[in-house]
C-alpha cells in the first residue's frame, strides 16, 4: 500500500492494560502499558475480578497518555486493532468495548486481533518477516509452535497437553516460596545454581511437536516433599536450576527439530517467557550453529503490549479483515 497505515492497538487479555499506536507495522509511536502485578502478588497469580476492575478504571487513562505521547490526531489513524481471545473473558471485554465504542464514535474500521498472533508480530517492530519462518510461543497460557508460510497465515504443529510453560514456572516458584511472578524469580535463582537433579523430559511420541510439562512440575513437587520427609535439605537454587534445564531442553531440542524439518528461513520466540535469560541464550547457540536466523524481541515487547497488537492487526487491516460492532470476547480462541 502507497500511503503508510497507522493502528490504534489495545490489549487487555490479563494484567497489562495496554494502548500502543504503530506506524506501518513497524514503526512504534507510542505503546503505554499498566501493570497490575503489585495487585496480584499477594494472591500468588492472577485474579480475574481484580484485574477487569483494574482494566476498567486504567483503560481511558492508558489511551490518553498513548495519544500524548504519539502526537497524533484521530483523523491520521486508520485502525482499532483489539485483542478479541484468548484470554480471561472479563478483562478482555474491557478491552474489546472500549474498541469498539472508539471504533463507532471515530467512524474507524475495528479489526479483532488473536493474542498470540500479536506476540508473533511483536517481532516484526524488530526485523521484516522471512518465510517460511517458524515461531516458538511460550508463555504463562500457551506454548506453541507455528508455522507461517505467508504474513496472517498460521499453521500450528504443536502445542501443550496440559501446564503452559510460564504455568509450570510460577507453580514451581510457589513451592520454592518465590514471589509472583515466578517466571523470572527462577530464572534469576537458576544462575546461582547448579544442576544436580535429573528431573524428567517430555518427549512425548517420537515425531510430535506438542509439550507436556504437568509431570516435571510433579516431580519437582514429589523431590521436595520427599527431601522434607528424609529430613534432608535441598538447595533452592538447584531446584531452580534442573526445573529450568528440563524446560529449556525440551523447548530448545523440539524447535531445532522443527526449523529442519520445515526448512525455515527464519524463526521467532515470542510470549513473556521469551524474556528467559536460559531459554534466550540457549536458542541462540543453538541457531548460531545452524546458520538459521534466530529473532527474539527486547524484554519489553515479550510480555502483554498494545504495539504488538497494533502490529498483527496492521496485517489483518492490509488484508482487508474487519470485525462488526458485534465483536465480543472470546476467553478460547484457536489461532488460524
Amino acid at each position: 500500500m502507497s500511503k503508510e497505515v497507522v493502528i490504534l492497538g489495545i490489549e487487555t487479555s490479563c494484567d497489562e492494560t495496554a494502548v500502543a499506536i504503530v506506524k506501518d507495522g513497524k514503526k512504534i509511536l507510542s505503546n503505554v502499558v499498566s501493570s497490575q502485578i503489585e495487585s496480584h502478588k499477594r494472591f500468588g497469580g492472577v485474579v480475574p475480578e481484580i484485574a477487569s476492575r483494574h482494566h476498567v478504571e486504567q483503560i481511558t487513562y492508558v489511551l490518553e497518555e498513548a495519544m500524548e505521547q504519539a502526537a497524533i490526531s484521530w483523523r491520521e489513524i486508520d485502525g482499532i486493532a483489539v485483542t478479541e481471545g484468548p484470554g480471561l473473558v472479563g478483562a478482555l471485554l474491557v478491552g474489546v468495548n472500549a474498541a469498539k465504542a472508539l471504533a463507532f464514535s471515530k467512524h474507524k474500521p475495528l479489526i479483532g486481533v488473536h493474542h498470540i498472533a500479536g506476540h508473533i508480530y511483536a517481532n516484526r517492530l524488530q526485523e521484516e518477516f522471512k518465510f517460511p519462518l517458524l515461531a516458538l510461543i511460550v508463555s504463562g497460557g500457551h506454548t506453541e509452535l507455528v508455522i507461517m508460510k505467508a504474513h496472517g497465515e498460521y499453521e500450528v504443529i504443536g502445542e501443550t497437553r496440559d501446564d503452559a510453560a510460564g504455568e509450570a514456572y510460577d507453580k514451581v516458584a510457589r513451592l520454592l516460596h518465590l514471589p509472583y511472578p515466578g517466571g523470572p524469580e527462577i530464572d534469576k535463582l537458576a544462575k546461582q545454581g547448579e544442576e544436580t537433579i535429573a528431573f524428567p523430559r517430555a518427549w512425548l511420541e517420537p515425531d510430535s511437536y506438542d509439550f507436556s510439562f504437568s509431570g516435571l512440575k510433579s516431580s519437582v513437587t514429589n523431590t521436595i516433599h520427599n527431601a522434607k520427609q528424609r529430613g534432608e535439605s535441598l538447595k533452592p537454587e538447584d531446584i531452580a536450576a534442573s526445573f529450568q534445564a528440563s524446560v529449556i531442553d525440551v523447548l530448545t531440542t523440539k524447535t531445532v527439530h522443527a526449523a529442519k524439518e520445515y526448512h525455515v528461513k527464519q524463526v521467532i520466540v515470542a510470549g513473556g517467557v521469551a524474556a528467559n535469560k536460559g531459554l534466550r541464550s540457549s536458542l541462540q547457540q543453538e541457531f548460531a550453529n545452524l546458520q538459521i536466523p534466530l529473532q527474539i524481541p527486547p524484554l519489553s515487547l515479550c510480555t502483554d503490549n498494545a504495539a504488538m497488537i497494533a502490529a498483527a492487526g496492521t496485517i489483518a487491516f492490509e488484508q482487508g479483515r474487519r470485525s462488526g460492532l458485534d465483536l465480543n470476547a472470546r476467553a478460547s480462541m484457536l489461532l488460524k
